[in-house]
């Protein structure tokens, strides 16, 4: 048995399987002390150890179709280290960046330097050399001839087998990735899960493929393209509004993305008790905007679809995430890059990693100055619900970053909690008792709603006290629906209906979600009229006092009294005062009287010629936002005024050095929160009832960017 184990070691097949072994165990050195995927269970697990063998099978065994012998153990040698230097090269980025190398990166290699502070020594481990000891010792073998060079014919059925069984190993990789997480490839919302399920080099390959598509189809792109889409959006622009357009300027803006938040919730109760009651109170205040009617649109692309809507007045795209698709390396014109050049100040606060939705590279496109991700936040596990921070840590943990930046700012966070499945910890419940329904994801839901209620108060709370509130306007939306279709039996008698009446009608206008503008003194009141997230670019700019006419931006302004009551979904489906057009298909499809919720059968022809031009303008709509965004048209127009975003401007690793360095700067001329009260923090205003909650995370910064702070000063002196 030992002789035919080093006979077998001693073969070509042996050399090749030694390789493939070695860089496994290297690999999955790397998964573990490097990369954190986030493997929460058995299963997930099994599929990681799969990853790096399908794709490293496969390219190794091209040199066993080399005849001559030392040629083919010099080809699986370098191919080898060629897969070692992508793994290292990907390790080296992500701990700087806490993402995975794209095409694009790399063909920048350049700025990739740059961006690594010109010092990849900086970012070196003595654990390195573990990558590649393998490679080491197997060169000094073959050298001493310890591993002898295999002189034997080796035949092209044998290599083809191992080429063979290299596709089935992926194949089969692929298999479990898809039961695990389907969609995966076509539903990109985040690098680190491709990598997770595929691993590196199918990553890779993946991403070389997306980026020379999308560099074809920007090959297409031309001025006709370009100006049949300006032609749209001028065509179809409202006016403002006399009596709100530029009713907030120069005031800060505050944005709270209430995650998976219904229109239904607002004045629902169960057992008795409000579900939201400092939201109901809001949607009612009398300094409140409130829209009954509001929309979500978004498509596979979910949160980050609203995101891209909020802030660039374009759809998402059809087959994925623009983000993530897109969001690298296209042209925007985005609020926070519009309001920069008004003297805002712009930053996002998200408990969850920059990477997900690529939000890390594409905020950077948009023109966002700070990135606060869930590495500036506690790192304590309690501290965290499954996608990320709890949102009442949120708030106050934000507060230190908040107060330094320089007013006017325009400031988003992203709350999490009520996500899907919408665990709750029991010490975060009160005394609110959710409904008792044979769901336990609707049950589920109205907890996690009521937690986000509470947050915002306190948020709200915080603001007051700190002088913020007077200075700022305060805008709160819905991304998206939180209960799907399937839960509609169990909601539906908490929303005073029955199962069995139950329509597709229903399903459409559960679609609704909250937004409202509270503002001192902005003379609100409930606003009935039909709208969307493709629409609040427009209104918020006007607000503002920024005229959108030149800019392309496929929403009309909510408060303009001419305001186009038509709203597209991602799917084709068209709302309106009068219709629900199913799909996009006219006359040929389903469609809802909007006033009885019945189903049409019969239609006029003035009926016909109304539902036709409604949807021809749906279909136009998103046709031409596709056209801008799949062939980054945006690149070609520059509307008068408008400064396009540089990204490399932007370092998201050096946030908080930057933010305190230009206040220092300023001096006395700092418009800051903490320069407004004597050089004094205001995290001491923040009150909580979260268990979790402790003076030191609230006013204390993570280690980890602490670490990186005397990282980048070091790199600076040398």
């Amino acid at each position: 048995m030992k002789k035919l184990k080093i006979n077998f070691w001693q073969t070509r097949l042996g050399f090749f399987v030694l390789l493939n072994l070695c860089f496994w165990l290297k690999y999955m050195f790397a998964v573990y002390f490097d990369f954190r995927l986030n493997l929460t269970d058995p299963y997930q697990q099994f599929i990681v150890w799969l990853t790096p063998l399908g794709s490293s099978i496969i390219l190794l065994s091209v040199g066993l179709y080399i005849s001559k012998p030392i040629l083919s153990y010099i080809a699986m040698l370098f191919l080898d280290t060629l897969n070692t230097i992508l793994l290292f090269a990907n390790i080296i980025y992500y701990r700087q960046f806490s993402d995975f190398l794209t095409s694009k990166t790399i063909q920048n290699a350049g700025k990739v330097s740059q961006g690594l502070g010109k010092s990849t020594v900086a970012l070196l481990h003595p654990s390195d050399i573990i990558l590649w000891l393998d490679l080491i010792v197997i060169v000094i073998l073959l050298i001493f001839k310890v591993i002898k060079i295999d002189s034997k014919r080796y035949g092209l059925k044998k290599s083809f087998a191992a080429t063979s069984f290299g596709v089935f190993m992926l194949t089969l990789n692929m298999m479990l990735a898809e039961t695990s997480r389907p969609r995966l490839l076509r539903n990109t919302f985040d690098r680190s899960y491709v990598v997770k399920y595929l691993g590196i080099d199918t990553y890779s390959i993946y991403d070389l493929l997306k980026s020379a598509q999308s560099n074809q189809v920007k090959k297409n792109a031309n001025a006709d393209t370009l100006n049949q889409v300006l032609t749209f959006t001028k065509q179809n622009y409202t006016a403002p509004s006399s009596q709100y357009f530029g009713k907030a300027k120069n005031k800060n803006v505050i944005i709270i993305h209430l995650e998976s938040f219904q229109q239904f919730l607002i004045g629902l109760k169960v057992n008795g008790q409000e579900v939201t009651p400092f939201l109901n109170s809001l949607y009612h205040n009398k300094n409140t905007i409130s829209f009954s009617n509001f929309y979500h649109q978004v498509g596979l692309g979910r949160t980050s679809d609203a995101e891209n809507m909020l802030e660039t007045g374009t759809f998402g795209i059809s087959d994925g995430s623009l983000f993530s698709s897109l969001g690298s390396e296209n042209t925007f014109q985005a609020a926070p890059q519009i309001l920069r050049q008004n003297g805002y100040t712009s930053a996002v606060f998200h408990g969850n990693v920059g990477t997900f939705w690529n939000r890390n590279e594409t905020y950077k496109n948009l023109g966002y100055n700070y990135f606060f991700d869930g590495n500036y936040f506690s790192q304590d596990q309690n501290d965290k619900s499954g996608y990320g921070l709890k949102d009442k840590l949120l708030f106050g943990e934000s507060v230190k970053y908040l107060e330094h930046l320089q007013q006017p700012f325009y400031t988003k966070f992203i709350t999490v909690t009520n996500h899907i499945p919408f665990d709750l910890d029991t010490e975060d419940k009160d005394n609110f008792k959710t409904s008792a329904t044979n769901n336990q994801t609707v049950n589920n839901y109205f907890e996690t709603a009521h937690y986000l209620d509470q947050a915002v108060k306190e948020f709200f709370t915080y603001l007051k006290k700190s002088g913020l509130y007077n200075n700022s306007l305060i805008m709160i939306y819905g991304d998206h629906y939180g209960l799907s279709n399937s839960e509609s039996t169990a909601l539906a008698p908490l929303l005073g209906k029955q199962p069995s009446q139950w329509s597709e009608y229903d399903n459409i206008s559960e679609q609704r979600v909250p937004f409202m503008l509270h503002m001192s003194g902005l003379n609100g009141g409930i606003n009935n009229e039909i709208g969307g997230e493709i629409d609040v670019l427009p209104t918020l700019l006007h607000l503002l006092g920024v005229n959108t006419q030149n800019y392309i931006q496929f929403g009309s302004d909510l408060l303009s009294k001419d305001h186009r009551q038509v709203v597209v979904f991602r799917n084709g489906t068209i709302v309106t005062p009068k219709y629900v057009i199913v799909n996009g298909k006219g006359i040929k499809g389903t469609i809802y009287d909007n006033q009885t919720g019945k189903k049409m059968t019969h239609f006029t022809k003035g009926q016909k010629q109304e539902i036709n031009s409604l949807t021809k303008f749906g279909y136009q709509s998103l046709h031409n936002s596709d056209l801008l965004n799949s062939r980054n048209l945006l690149r070609f127009y520059t509307p008068t005024g408008f400064i396009p975003v540089d990204p490399s401007e932007f370092d998201y690793a050096e946030n908080y050095q930057r933010m305190l360095t230009l206040e220092q700067n300023l001096g006395a001329s700092s418009t800051s929160l903490y320069s407004q009260h004597h050089n004094s923090s205001s995290t001491n205003l923040y009150t909580t009832n979260a268990p979790e909650k402790s003076k030191e995370k609230l006013t204390t910064v993570p280690n980890s960017v602490l670490n990186q702070i005397t990282e980048n000063s070091q790199k600076s002196t040398k």
